[in-house]
């Protein structure tokens, strides 16, 4: 009972923090630079470019330990105040068990919307929110050792491969025009609702892009970097 209120507590701070720096980021932007409901911006949803970048926090915690190997690649693309985004990673992790090990390896996709409410920006910088549909596909390994009273000591393992997971993502985020094409931004991400497939009598431990799988909900962030390609000027 005493973990579930701190988890809750922990969880109401993050959302209270989260909450409180986008209405700063609003703020100093300014009302002038929201969105507008007489803007009549000629071919305003054609796509004025591409951005092309990757996630920081996942290279670093590559290099940061040997539980966790990983990248991810991220785009999107503009339609007015709305973002098609696509997002293809690999996640690979190791956790050492009481009784002995488990591994997993493979990649995942994310694709989805962003809507922009920053319209009046000329740099289109951008503050969102959003929705996600993920999937993965991944192999994994159990290895353990349990004990027969009369053979002592036996080691196992397990393995299954070609399993799917899904699940789905509310984001929220700030994208901004550093210096020409070079944009910095961050996503944060309450993942819900995963599922799995093609695990016959075995419950999967991680899902890669998500998470731990018995979780209901998962908090996840990325910090980003990237090129923007455009494709004509904007209006």
């Amino acid at each position: 009972m005493m973990f579930q209120l701190k988890r809750t507590q922990t969880m109401l701070k993050y959302i209270f923090n989260l909450s409180f720096l986008l209405m700063l980021a609003l703020t100093s932007y300014g009302q002038d630079k929201l969105l507008d409901p007489t803007d009549t911006v000629k071919n305003k949803y054609v796509p004025s470019g591409i951005r092309i970048g990757t996630d920081v926090i996942s290279i670093i915690k590559s290099q940061s330990g040997n539980k966790f190997e990983g990248w991810e690649i991220n785009a999107d693309i503009d339609f007015y105040r709305y973002y098609l985004v696509v997002d293809y990673g690999s996640w690979a992790r190791s956790e050492e068990l009481v009784n002995g090990s488990y591994q997993n390896d493979g990649n995942y996709f994310r694709i989805g919307t962003d809507v922009n409410f920053m319209l009046k920006d000329p740099d289109r910088n951008m503050f969102f929110l959003g929705f996600r549909y993920g999937q993965s596909k991944f192999d994994e390994v159990l290895n353990y050792t349990f004990t027969d009273p009369a053979f002592g000591n036996f080691q196992k393992s397990v393995t299954t491969s070609q399993i799917i997971g899904r699940w789905a993502e509310l984001t929220a985020g700030l994208r901004v025009k550093i210096w020409k094409g070079f944009w910095m931004g961050y996503t944060a991400r309450l993942k819900f609702a995963p599922g799995t497939s093609s695990t016959p009598g075995v419950i999967p431990y991680d899902i890669p892009g998500y998470g731990r799988a018995e979780k209901s909900t998962y908090w996840g962030l990325n910090y980003q970097v990237f090129w923007r390609i455009p494709f004509r000027k904007l209006d």
